[in-house]
């Protein structure tokens, strides 16, 4: 059976009952029998004094983008990294100055402008600075531990503050301890034992449920790592829908013109109509399609996406435009090159 991190930690348990701690996580961080990792740790009994929350807050009630601000959560003083501003991101000293380390205890998706990995980057290197004990609970990586695509991104941003492909083939832990040693800072990174890296999440059986508003299940992060691409375009990427990401589409699109100029390998494109709730052309129709992915061996997230922007600006270049910053608190960079981690995609679709 799958040991993830949790599992490993709570073993060793009595080596950290005398600290106080903090814990950074979010309520996608589940153990087997769903209920959550922090839920456990603090059954273990452990000195938790302080609560850290990413991006969409402990319970992913807030939206992309937005402010989140959380006080207390199970009646511990909880903290938010995710604000209005680039300092927002990182803990603040006296948040930190009475705790003796931080436990880290998150779901990536295995795409790099996810940006849990991070918030926990930022986290470690600030702590690492205090001397801190720092202890990494992994995961595996829900699209598996293999494949990788994209360019490594030239840019750094908090789409990307370290230079990986766009799918990494990594777990967070993964990540994390490349930041550290880049970084010279030492950590406690528990392991996942017995994954089979070949392996999707629901391959191997273990839960998954949505970490953040927009990835309401596997489906959905499967397709992340490319769709995510078109928020730095005017086409949408299907937010204000309940199928985020595997839908997309504009108010100007005529899905069943567009479909005959386009095929993806392992996946089937169906014309649709939609209205976005919020976001890009709410409560607007739009033409798009659903991607169904029939074979997600053969489907290629990142290439599918490309291919999908080339088309809609072939077939329609007087109405397709890129989104104009600022985005995650960049100010200057347009969002597109965020993303793709340089401006060569851009450039590309810019001559077609």
């Amino acid at each position: 059976m799958i040991k993830i991190g949790l599992h490993k930690f709570l073993e060793d348990i009595n080596k950290f009952k005398n600290l106080k701690l903090g814990v950074l996580t979010h309520s996608g961080a589940i153990d087997w029998d769903y209920e959550y990792s922090l839920v456990k740790i603090l059954k273990a009994g452990l000195n938790i004094t302080k609560i850290f929350t990413p991006e969409h807050g402990f319970f992913s009630v807030y939206q992309y983008g937005e402010e989140v601000k959380e006080n207390k959560i199970f009646g511990i003083e909880t903290i938010s990294l995710y604000g209005k501003d680039f300092n927002s991101l990182i803990p603040k000293e006296e948040d930190l100055e009475n705790l003796d380390g931080v436990i880290f205890d998150i779901v990536d998706i295995g795409a790099r402008f996810y940006t849990y990995v991070w918030s926990c980057a930022l986290f470690l290197k600030k702590a690492g600075k205090m001397n801190k004990k720092i202890i990494i609970l992994d995961r595996p990586n829900p699209i598996n531990g293999i494949d990788v695509e994209g360019p490594i991104n030239e840019i750094t941003s908090f789409v990307g503050l370290y230079k990986i492909p766009i799918r990494h083939g990594k777990t967070y832990g993964e990540i994390l301890k490349m930041v550290a040693e880049i970084e010279n800072i030492d950590i406690i990174l528990y392991e996942v034992e017995n994954w089979d890296r070949s392996k999707y999440i629901d391959e191997i059986g273990f839960p998954f449920v949505m970490p953040s508003p927009n990835i309401p299940d596997i489906k959905t992060a499967i397709v992340y790592p490319g769709m995510c691409l078109l928020e730095g375009t005017n086409i949408s990427e299907g937010r204000g829908t309940t199928r985020p990401f595997e839908i997309f589409g504009a108010d100007f699109i005529d899905p069943f013109y567009v479909k005959n100029f386009i095929e993806i390998e392992g996946a089937i494109l169906r014309p649709i109509y939609f209205k976005p709730k919020f976001d890009k052309y709410k409560d607007k129709i739009c033409g798009g399609f659903y991607i169904h992915v029939i074979d997600r061996r053969k489907f290629k997230p990142v290439e599918s996406a490309v291919k999908i922007l080339e088309t809609i600006k072939k077939l329609y270049p007087d109405k397709f435009k890129f989104r104009e910053p600022p985005y995650e608190f960049e100010e200057n960079i347009m969002p597109i090159d965020l993303l793709w981690g340089n401006s060569s995609l851009r450039e590309h679709l810019l001559k077609l």
